[in-house]
């Protein structure tokens, strides 16, 4: 089989936990081993849960970013400037007056008794009155009229101010690191405030501080499902199983036993948060957003705000959309249809109508095609007629001008013979007479004619002769 290659290698991946003790601060881990009785669902027999459900939701490269650690250094600040503030109040100056002696001697009361600082600051503390004079004994400019001043000392009250600014500051950052604003934990609610402008300052807040919410779901989540686990496996172990007998009762045991074998999915239970008014303010956005389209109708708007969970809500939505256009389409698809076959009527009407116009016309242009046919060939025959005659005058004329020809030609001919014959009889006329000249030994002999006249005309006076 190893020569052959006849195998194959099955590989199986199981999760497993172990467990020991970890040094903490160190790398350190002791007496670790493989985890007993580990939890297992039943529809995967390969994953195995954990025995501590934790949650990080902000972890980063290893660290946790907790908010206690970023809400620290601001707590501490706020406590230095409380104990600051203390200080400050314990180290206050009331506030006091100044008292002018020299104003004082010049005030005459008038009753023989001299006006001193216990008198005056009497009548000022009872009556918040001074007695004054604007001039001296001696008539001249008082500058100490007014004997009595109060003295306002404004350091402690600039110093508290500002410690209480840095106070509400570091608050205000707390704040701002924790996501919980002053619509959450109601330290500042304005009573002329509306109600959806607090909800919506809430749900910031509840924004901030989405990550417990989810954090504590899965926790939720993760340990029921576990107990789920662990209540089915006590039902296959007899030695578990008595002792949960004993704790719950046979009856509920057995109600158990009958449902051991299903499935978490099978009960169709499922943990989900409440909607949030931002939740809630999302779908009414969608609704109305479908409901502006036209894609559902006011009827499944009722029914999707009926439902309290989103997600069965934005389903519903989107069937019901789903279902509107199919709905539309269907009656498009009638409406196309119905259109068509008027159409295809209208049409046949049409074809009919333009097919007895068009049978009409053709009968009027066969008619005057038939006309036209008949004179034309009425035209042909008187045209053949007169072509016959004009052939018939041309042949004539054809033959009589070939007579005349011929006639022509004969006579010419015959007058070149002639002239021919005539040419050779002077020839041989003369060819004698130069033998006889040759023969007789006689003078040149002139061959001129001597017939200069013709009819009476003469040709002595044109040269040669």
């Amino acid at each position: 089989m190893m020569e052959e290659g006849n195998f194959e290698k099955v590989e199986k991946v199981i999760d497993v936990w172990y467990e020991g003790i970890m040094v903490l601060g160190t790398d350190i881990v002791l007496q670790w081993e493989l985890s007993e009785n580990m939890v297992r669902p039943k529809s995967s027999s390969q994953n195995a849960k954990s025995r501590f459900v934790v949650c990080a939701p902000r972890m980063y490269k290893g660290s946790i970013e907790s908010i206690g650690r970023r809400m620290l250094p601001f707590v501490d600040l706020i406590q230095l400037t409380h104990l600051k503030i203390q200080q400050v109040v314990a180290k206050v100056v009331p506030d006091g007056v100044f008292i002018d002696a020299d104003g004082l001697n010049e005030v005459d009361l008038g009753n023989g008794d001299a006006y001193n600082p216990t008198q005056a600051l009497k009548l000022y503390f009872q009556t918040g009155s001074v007695v004054g004079r604007s001039m001296t004994q001696d008539g001249e400019m008082n500058h100490g009229r007014v004997p009595i001043q109060p003295l306002t000392t404004s350091s402690g009250t600039g110093k508290v101010q500002m410690l209480v600014y840095n106070y509400n500051h570091y608050l205000d950052m707390l704040r701002t690191v924790t996501g919980l604003n002053e619509a959450r934990d109601a330290s500042t609610p304005d009573p002329n405030a509306l109600v959806g402008i607090q909800k919506l300052a809430a749900l910031n807040s509840n924004t901030a501080t989405r990550h417990i919410l989810d954090a504590g779901l899965y926790i939720y989540r993760e340990l029921s499902e576990a107990l789920s686990c662990r209540v089915s496996d006590i039902l296959e172990y007899s030695g578990f199983k008595d002792d949960f007998i004993n704790k719950i009762g046979k009856y509920n045991v057995a109600i158990l036993d009958e449902v051991k074998d299903l499935y978490l999915h099978d009960f169709g239970i499922f943990i989900d948060v409440s909607p949030d008014e931002e939740e809630k303010a999302e779908l009414e956005k969608n609704i109305q957003i479908a409901l502006g389209k036209n894609d559902i109708n006011l009827e499944d708007a009722i029914d999707v705000r009926e439902l309290r969970n989103i997600k069965l809500a934005n389903r519903l939505l989107k069937l019901k959309r789903r279902k509107k256009i199919e709905a539309e389409q269907q009656f498009q698809t009638q409406m196309k249809a119905m259109e068509a076959e008027k159409q295809f009527k209208s049409q046949q009407i049409a074809a009919q109508s333009k097919m007895q116009e068009i049978q009409a016309e053709s009968m009027g242009k066969m008619k005057v095609k038939q006309a036209e046919v008949a004179f034309e060939i009425e035209k042909m025959k008187v045209e053949a007629e007169l072509k016959r005659e004009l052939m018939r005058e041309e042949f004539s004329y054809s033959m009589q001008l070939q007579g005349i020809t011929t006639q022509s030609l004969e006579k010419r001919e015959q007058e070149k013979e002639d002239a021919k014959s005539k040419r050779i009889s002077q020839q041989n006329t003369e060819q004698s007479q130069l033998i006889d000249q040759r023969k007789n030994n006689l003078p040149p002999k002139r061959f001129e004619s001597t017939e200069d006249t013709l009819d009476g005309f003469g040709f002595n006076q044109f040269g040669p002769r």
